[in-house]
C-alpha cells in the first residue's frame, strides 16, 4: 500500500515539473538552450507540429460588391503532397505547422506565413504579422 502512494506521489512530482516553463531542459539547461535555434521575429514559437491536408489550394482576394466576389491569384496557389512538402507554379519545397501558423521554410514560397482559420482555409500574413487579405482554400485532393 505504500508503495503505491510513492508511485503516485513520484508520478505526480514529474507530471509537475514538466509543466512549469523552463523546467525539465535536461542536465545542461544553460548550454543546450542556448544553442538551440531561436525563433526569428514574428515567427511561431510554439504550438503542436502538423500538417495540411493534401490536396489542391487556391488563393484569392476578395471582390467588391460591383463584380466579383472573389478575385483568384493563381500565382499564389500551391498542392500539398506528402512529408510537408508542396508545389506551387514557381517550384516545389517544404513548409512547417506550428499551432495555427503555417511557415514554407524551403522553395519559392520561403519565408511566406498564414493563419490556419480552419481545416481547410489559411489566410495569409503580412510580414509585420497583420493580417492580408490573401485567402487560399483547399479546393481538392492531389490527383
Amino acid at each position: 500500500m505504500k508503495t503505491r502512494y510513492v508511485f503516485l506521489l513520484l508520478v505526480s512530482a514529474a507530471a509537475t515539473a514538466a509543466l512549469l516553463p523552463g523546467r525539465g531542459l535536461g542536465q545542461d539547461s544553460s548550454g543546450r538552450a542556448a544553442s538551440r535555434p531561436q525563433a526569428s521575429a514574428g515567427a511561431s514559437s510554439g504550438g503542436m507540429l502538423g500538417i495540411l491536408r493534401h490536396g489542391n489550394w487556391e488563393c484569392a482576394l476578395p471582390g467588391d460588391a460591383g463584380g466579383a466576389a472573389f478575385v483568384p491569384v493563381p500565382a499564389e496557389a500551391f498542392r500539398i503532397g506528402t512529408a510537408s512538402s508542396y508545389e506551387s507554379p514557381a517550384g516545389g519545397g517544404i513548409y512547417l505547422l506550428r499551432g495555427t501558423e503555417l511557415v514554407f521554410t524551403r522553395g519559392p514560397k520561403k519565408d511566406q506565413r498564414f493563419r490556419v482559420l480552419g481545416e481547410n482555409t489559411l489566410q495569409k500574413l503580412e510580414r509585420d504579422g497583420s493580417m492580408s487579405k490573401l485567402i487560399c482554400t483547399r479546393v481538392g485532393n492531389v490527383g
